[in-house]
């Protein structure tokens, strides 16, 4: 259950973000946006994780502002392995990784079970 919640807030991200921002597009309705936010967790599961390990030294340097470069680059492969999803410029696709890490953040903390002491 807690999966789908997250697929759905990440759905929802994509929506903000091809609301919010000119050069992002996804071509179809709520279904496309649930197969691009789905295609868009595998890919930065599975290939963010490992780059994100790769660049720790530049992450660091940083404070943590190269994630969000990385988290572009990944949005960016989603709308190449993906009909869905049109990107015009890295722009536009680093501008829309920053409001979906803001939504999806505010969305996880707004669903977090709160802990008991």
């Amino acid at each position: 259950m807690k999966l789908m919640l997250r697929w759905g807030i990440l759905a929802l991200a994509v929506w903000a973000s091809t609301a919010l921002i000119p050069g992002i597009k996804v071509h179809g309705g709520a279904w496309s946006y649930l197969w691009v936010a789905l295609l868009f967790s595998v890919i930065n599961t599975f290939l963010g994780s490992l780059i994100k390990i790769l660049t720790l030294p530049a992450v660091i340097l940083s404070a943590g502002l190269f994630l969000w470069i990385i988290n572009a680059a990944m949005l960016e492969l989603t709308a190449k392995w993906s009909t869905a999803l049109t990107i015009t410029s890295f722009w536009a696709a680093l501008f829309a990784s920053l409001i979906i890490s803001l939504v999806t953040g505010i969305g996880h903390r707004l669903t977090a079970r709160p802990r008991s002491l």
